[in-house]
């Protein structure tokens, strides 16, 4: 099939294989790409489980001591080392970490007080001394942070600054190589997503570790402000690679837009803040090409573009056409778009490879109305929708998302890992 040009805001994308043997009326199955949300570099934070020589901690001057780690004279730790209190049940109130120089480093506690996170990675090759402060007493440590790794794992974050998305925006992580299921747990902790207002919310990670969306049990309120912090600079795997990068961004929530498609009546809701505004007519997939059956959001818009599906490798599926006001929901070619040539079909029988088949005048209304981020539900068609082909986080129902985390999800979900 073609190929067709992602929005501008995309450039730069992290490019990792998919196989979704899909089909659309759109162009080829296109495989899932990210941007970084932030530059390299940008202030995060590193990883839990130390790693290199371990020494006894330095006994602290009055009080009883804490046994600090990273431990007292190791060398080798990684640049997402966090400071912690190796005693078993102590937890931590303060922490001052200064590097060589005496330089102060800015960080954050951990909610439950188990350790606290450097607000940036740590330098490579890097002297470090640590004082943990706790309600049995202080603990001091000297450590040496590891050289620049040769073998790293890519990593993408599909949130900006400052833009604006729809309630059904999840946060999107991508990575390469997938992520080896030993490793979740110790990835996810370091995977921190702040909303304001405070709202639950968990992760979920497709089957082979390339993706995790985070969500709540329930749409996002409009005016959340969500801040996400993938902070994997320096940490260990287990296949010998190291995190690559961190990355933060600051999105926020618009108002609330959705669009439901009944493949019974053919027709489109759209639904504004609470309130049915518009219906309108469509022609979905034929039984030969049908349109998947399940939660989407928008995931890039283009005004106006070209589906050339030249390659498909059945000739019935091959043509190129001018498309207006396209919409795309899934990584397998299905799109909300203009088709002037079915608007006699709208509303009564389905003809298009997957797509949802609008009139022109109702697609540019819902063009100029909809935000990256909003859902549509579609029911009823012959096809489920395939977990990863798109977006797919609000396609499951909360008891089975949770069942994706690599952490014990509170009842409810959970809150942000980090205080402050």
């Amino acid at each position: 099939m073609g190929r067709f040009a992602r929005a501008g805001a995309m450039v730069g994308v992290l490019a990792l294989t998919a196989s979704l043997a899909l089909t659309g009326c759109g162009p080829d199955e296109k495989t899932p790409s990210f941007v970084g949300g932030g530059p390299s570099g940008a202030p995060e934070t590193g990883v839990a489980a130390p790693v290199g020589d371990e020494q006894p901690n330095s006994p602290a001057a009055g009080g009883a001591t804490v046994t600090v780690s990273p431990a007292d004279g190791s060398k080798n730790q990684p640049v997402s080392a966090e400071i912690a209190a190796s005693d078993p049940g102590v937890k931590i109130t303060e922490v001052a970490l200064t590097a060589a120089g005496g330089e102060r480093v800015q960080g954050a506690l951990r909610t439950d007080g188990s350790s606290w996170v450097p607000a940036a990675p740590l330098k490579y090759a890097t002297k470090y001394t640590a004082t943990v402060t706790s309600a049995t007493g202080t603990g001091t440590s000297s450590f040496t942070t590891m050289r620049k790794p040769s073998s790293t794992i890519g990593s993408g974050l599909y949130l900006f600054d400052d833009k604006t998305y729809g309630v059904a925006m999840p946060v999107v992580t991508e990575f390469s190589p997938g992520i080896p299921k030993k490793d979740r747990a110790a990835v996810q902790r370091r995977m921190f997503v702040k909303t304001d207002p405070p709202q639950p919310g968990a992760w979920h990670w497709v089957d082979n570790g390339t993706q995790a969306y985070y969500r709540g049990p329930e749409y996002w309120q409009p005016g959340t402000t969500i801040s996400v912090r993938i902070a994997l600079a320096g940490i260990p795997l287990s296949n010998g690679k190291y995190g690559n990068v961190d990355r933060k961004a600051t999105g926020k929530i618009g108002r609330s837009f959705e669009m439901k498609v009944d493949n019974a009546t053919k027709q489109m809701t759209v639904i504004e803040n609470g309130q049915v505004t518009r219906t309108m007519p469509v022609s979905l997939g034929k039984k030969s090409t049908p349109s998947s059956s399940g939660t989407m959001v928008v995931m890039e818009k283009q005004a106006a573009t070209v589906f050339d599906t030249r390659d498909d490798p059945n000739p019935a599926n091959r043509y190129v056409t001018d498309i207006e006001f396209a919409q795309r929901l899934t990584w397998g070619g299905e799109y909300i778009h203009a088709a002037p040539w079915s608007v006699q079909h709208q509303g009564r029988r389905n003809v298009s490879h997957g797509c949802v088949n609008v009139a022109t005048d109702n697609a540019r209304w819902l063009f100029n109305k909809t935000m990256i981020g909003d859902p549509i539900t579609i029911t009823g068609t012959e096809r489920k929708l395939a977990a990863g082909n798109g977006w797919t986080a609000w396609n499951l129902s909360w008891a089975e998302f949770v069942q994706g985390s690599a952490l014990p999800v509170p009842d409810g979900g959970a809150g942000p890992a980090l205080a402050g």
